[in-house]
């Protein structure tokens, strides 16, 4: 993604980032492309008029059903996780606390269980290791 040079505050700004923000959150992102593509959304905010509710639909339905949205990894997250990784062995707790940091903003999902012994390795380490196999 190309930087923005100027202030984030601006209009300028929300309509760069819309060009480059634009994958689907969830099923009401999803419905509400499919309207502007058909021309429903144009029918639909031409008789009911510009508040027919849409945000709010598309709202709900984001909610109801979220995407699956994966962020990219930090290349020193990466060279951390892959030496966890080909280290094996026994993880120290600092370890896991990292990595659990680094799994919820990867995979955009706070965990609520603070026993990391609990749920380490179902939880965060798979899904991590599996995440290092897919980008070697």
């Amino acid at each position: 993604m190309k930087q923005f040079k100027g202030d984030k505050r601006t209009k300028e700004y929300k309509e760069w980032k819309a060009n480059f923000d634009n994958k689907s959150k969830g099923l009401g992102d999803t419905v509400e492309k499919i309207t502007e593509v058909t021309g429903i959304k144009n029918v639909v905010k031409s008789v009911l008029g510009d508040d027919c509710g849409c945000d709010d639909r598309k709202e709900k339905l984001n909610k109801f059903m979220r995407y699956k949205i994966v962020n990219c990894l930090s290349e020193n997250d990466y060279n951390f996780l892959k030496n966890v990784i080909e280290k094996g062995g026994k993880i120290k707790p600092e370890t896991q606390i990292k990595m659990k940091a680094i799994f919820e903003n990867t995979f955009n999902k706070k965990l609520t269980s603070n026993c990391l012994s609990c749920s380490f390795v179902s939880e965060i380490y798979r899904p991590l290791r599996n995440l290092i196999e897919k980008y070697d």
